[in-house]
């Protein structure tokens, strides 16, 4: 009888102490939605993006990404971006994919225009696609490389 109480205190310890570390993560890693409101932008390429990657403005995180679908009558990538609520951002911003360094990854990065009336729940915004630095120095060896032959 004692190793069963044992072995059923220890294993409600255990419980609570992932829970607790399920709690900390949660609160830490910015999964969660911001509950602010939904922007669509279209991108020719979306590569480096996933579902919970950064929006930010002027390198202030202000969202993130929601999902992302294809536009069978464009063939462009639709991206639904959940902006926080106390963001409001011109009906004229554009969306720029951009990489966060060399070795860091891509994020969206809003441009707000100095249009005088608001985006609201629903609206799309111009989508622009920057390569990334990787891209750029394999095209700069690929030249240098196909020049010689």
């Amino acid at each position: 009888m004692q190793k069963n109480l044992v072995e059923t205190i220890l294993g409600a310890v255990v419980l609570l102490v992932a829970g607790g570390f399920l709690t900390f993560f949660y609160k830490t890693t910015d999964i969660n939605p911001t509950g602010g409101y939904v922007v669509s932008a279209s991108f020719s390429q979306i590569d480096g993006l996933d579902a919970g990657t950064p929006v930010k403005v002027s390198g202030v995180k202000v969202g993130q990404v929601l999902d992302f679908k294809l536009n069978p009558q464009t063939y462009s990538a639709v991206v639904r971006l959940d902006i926080d609520d106390n963001v409001k951002l011109p009906d004229d911003t554009v969306a720029n994919i951009v990489s966060s360094g060399l070795l860091g990854g891509r994020y969206v990065s809003l441009l707000p225009g100095g249009d005088s009336k608001m985006l609201k729940s629903g609206d799309e915004i111009i989508g622009q696609y920057s390569p990334s630095l990787e891209e750029v120095i394999g095209k700069a060896i690929y030249g240098l490389t196909s020049k010689k032959k």
